[in-house]
């Protein structure tokens, strides 16, 4: 797959939405060498960190423009959604081909208020703005292999692409990586909560927590091994490591236990959003 600057096939490209994720995707795409000058960014209020692009040569407007582009990219917040693209259809031609990244807004959302075209629902996580994200990906019958190229050759700039077999599992995905930052996160508090708890003092305990789920994150990107391999190799027989895990390996409440059913709480929710319950 090429870099999406390599791509002949992203043309003219309109993105709704200058905040973080609309912000990190435009500097990934200009890092790969994407032309700034086929680029169209619509924000009122865009992102002070997008003026070094539009310096470049992106250009910015407050409203949607009237010419058509190959591509539209919606970055804007699910609730502004509607009235983002009420005059979206101006910007398109039939076969533009649609990215939303918005979650909760549903495939047959987008074709009753943009038409029948190529529509792309994606799931981006946070660290897209530092270019480590992982995004799943599903499109519609109308997106074919052209469609699919280009929509991966945009995502990949800030991490991996996954594409999934059904919209139902676009909910899925929100459970395990859209939402999965924050639950990484809360480890990391709940750690150095833990290391205070010992005797630590707080700024340290937290940069241990830091740095120990920011290094075994990497480390599990880095090596062929699967996590449970990883997870083997630090714990000795009868060593510290066992007696933490013993702990949090209970059947009855214990993390794994926990995860599932706070994953599938956040799958849940998903759907419901995007069936439009409040």
């Amino acid at each position: 797959m090429p870099a999406v600057g390599q791509s002949a096939s992203v043309g003219r490209l309109l993105l709704l939405g200058g905040g973080n994720m609309g912000g990190a995707m435009l500097r990934g795409w200009m890092a790969e060498g994407l032309d700034p000058a086929t680029v169209t960014v619509v924000d009122p209020r865009p992102s002070e960190t997008l003026a070094p692009a539009f310096a470049a040569g992106v250009r910015h407007e407050a409203s949607i423009p009237a010419q058509p582009h190959d591509v539209v990219i919606l970055a804007v917040k699910p609730q502004m959604m509607r009235e983002a693209i009420g005059a979206l259809t101006a910007a398109m031609a039939p076969d533009t081909l649609v990215i939303s990244i918005a979650a909760g807004i549903t495939v047959a959302f987008l074709e009753e208020h943009l038409g029948r075209r190529p529509v792309v629902r994606a799931m981006p996580n946070t660290p897209a703005l530092i270019g480590r994200g992982i995004t799943g990906a599903f499109g519609n019958a109308l997106v074919g292999g052209v469609q699919r190229a280009t929509t991966t050759a945009l995502l990949k700039a800030s991490g991996p692409v996954e594409w999934v077999h059904s919209e139902a599992e676009i909910d899925m995905v929100t459970a395990v990586s859209g939402s999965g930052p924050a639950y990484v996160f809360l480890m990391a508090e709940a750690l150095a909560e833990a290391g205070v708890a010992l005797g630590l003092e707080p700024a340290l305990a937290m940069r241990l927590a830091r740095h120990t789920m920011a290094g075994a994150g990497e480390l599990m990107i880095r090596s062929d091994d699967e996590p449970a391999q990883l997870r083997r190799n630090v714990t000795s027989p009868k060593g510290t490591t066992e007696a933490a895990l013993k702990v949090l390996s209970v059947d009855d409440g214990g993390l794994k236990e926990l995860m599932r059913h706070a994953v599938d709480a956040a799958r849940r929710r998903a759907g419901e959003l995007a069936r439009g319950e409040a």
